[in-house]
């Protein structure tokens, strides 16, 4: 029978926290050097292939998704109040989670020196002022394209991304084999990522030997504490800031929803994915919450890709949270960064969890932080999995029903005056 990735990566966890304590026992050894010496080169074979990736990926999947949006042109309004409901429940999610992490301090008086070679070239800015922070975000993002890709700066490539998306929008017919091109070269991406992926079981079982061989175990400690925090803030999101929402703009019980979501939601639990649990949660919006099928057929698979709550807030906590951990006290200006990069990665990620290793990468490198750091959160990110997503589906269901609530007073309303 064949092991799953999950399983795979699950296995090579537990053996790597296990390989990592039997090192601890033969420290200053030729064992320990030898072993640590190859986890180095094991490490940084999966963590170069990640990077090579993120930076096309990024690209092509927000390219796509931008111009998948010309597919609802018929519907102006719907994608309009679409778009402003996800951006809405997005910027929520991202201030409670950055503000409960600050809150609670995670990670706050450690100092992981596993990381000091990859911030040794690390400067941190001064303050900025919002007028400086506006002018350094537009030199550094608005830029020659070709040298944002090599050299890899996400947020300016992200910029011309969307430029690119919206010119396919508005072209329509015009750039059909572009943007057709674009969609192959994004599956392409993606199927470079499961090539990878397939490596990760090997990547991670070195990631956290080293990290264990190498670091203070009360580590470990932050890692819970972080993980309740954010599994506690998600939580929040899903059952008191959505629902609110949904009351006063969609008009509609809370109780109702999750009842008539239920189905969706379990399934998005069991399977951490959102893509898979697609087909369902449009039934669920139709036939059990009221909205019109035109409107569950293009809000929920758009939302699918761009709305994810909760993958936004544990991504920009987690900026936050490695920050702390390496003892760099991020800047206003810097967070805000975290933020923007956290909403355009749950905007760009696909809805599998294959690639979330690749776009939190994009998040913790937006402030300069090493992309080794995602190590730490390796044990935990699988479990935290499920929660985030079931907020994201939540999300998605929530928006449709707002979305059907004021384009279906509108008709009406356009139905009277003619």
């Amino acid at each position: 029978m064949k092991i799953s990735l999950n399983t795979q990566i699950f296995i090579a966890a537990v053996l790597g926290v296990a390989y990592g304590f039997l090192l601890t026992l033969y420290p200053k050894t030729s064992f320990f050097d030898g072993s640590i010496y190859a986890l180095s080169i094991a490490s940084g074979i999966f963590i170069g292939l990640l990077k090579m990736l993120l930076v096309p990926l990024i690209f092509s999947s927000i390219v796509v998704g931008v111009s998948n949006l010309q597919a609802g042109g018929q519907f102006g309004r719907v994608w309009k109040i679409t778009l402003i409901c996800c951006f809405t429940t997005t910027t929520l999610a991202l201030i409670l989670g950055i503000a409960c992490t600050h809150i609670f301090g995670v990670g706050k008086g450690m100092d992981i020196s596993l990381f000091k070679d990859a911030m040794s070239q690390h400067q941190t800015p001064d303050t900025l002022t919002p007028g400086s922070f506006l002018t350094n975000f537009i030199q550094n993002t608005l830029i020659n394209p070709f040298k944002a890709f090599s050299d890899g700066n996400v947020l300016a490539v992200v910029v011309f991304a969307f430029f690119v998306g919206a010119a396919l929008v508005k072209g329509g017919e015009h750039f059909q084999s572009i943007r057709k091109l674009l969609q192959q070269f994004f599956n392409m991406m993606m199927m470079l990522v499961g090539w990878v992926m397939k490596l990760a079981p090997i990547g991670i079982f070195a990631l956290l030997a080293k990290l264990i061989a190498t670091e203070n175990l009360s580590i470990l400690n932050s890692l819970l504490e972080f993980s309740l925090v954010v599994t506690g803030t998600t939580i929040f999101h899903g059952a008191v800031v959505l629902p609110l929402l949904l009351w006063i703009f969609g008009k509609m019980d809370p109780i109702t929803f999750f009842k008539g979501t239920r189905s969706a939601l379990i399934t998005a639990f069991a399977t951490s994915s959102s893509s898979a649990t697609l087909p369902l949660s449009m039934q669920c919006a139709k036939d059990n919450l009221g909205v019109r099928p035109q409107t569950a057929g293009f809000v929920i698979p758009i939302g699918s890709q761009m709305n994810m709550d909760g993958t936004a807030l544990y991504e920009a906590a987690a900026a936050l949270f490695i920050a702390n951990l390496i003892g760099l006290d991020l800047s206003v200006g810097q967070q805000i960064i975290v933020c923007l990069t956290a909403m355009i990665a749950s905007l760009g990620a696909p809805g599998i969890p294959s690639a979330g290793m690749v776009t939190m990468i994009m998040v913790l490198q937006s402030v300069g932080l090493p992309a080794e750091a995602i190590a730490i959160l390796l044990p935990i990110d699988r479990i935290l999995d499920t929660v985030r997503t079931v907020v994201n589906v939540q999300g998605d269901m929530m928006i449709s029903v707002v979305v059907d609530r004021y384009t279906k007073e509108s008709d009406e309303l356009l139905d009277v005056k003619s």
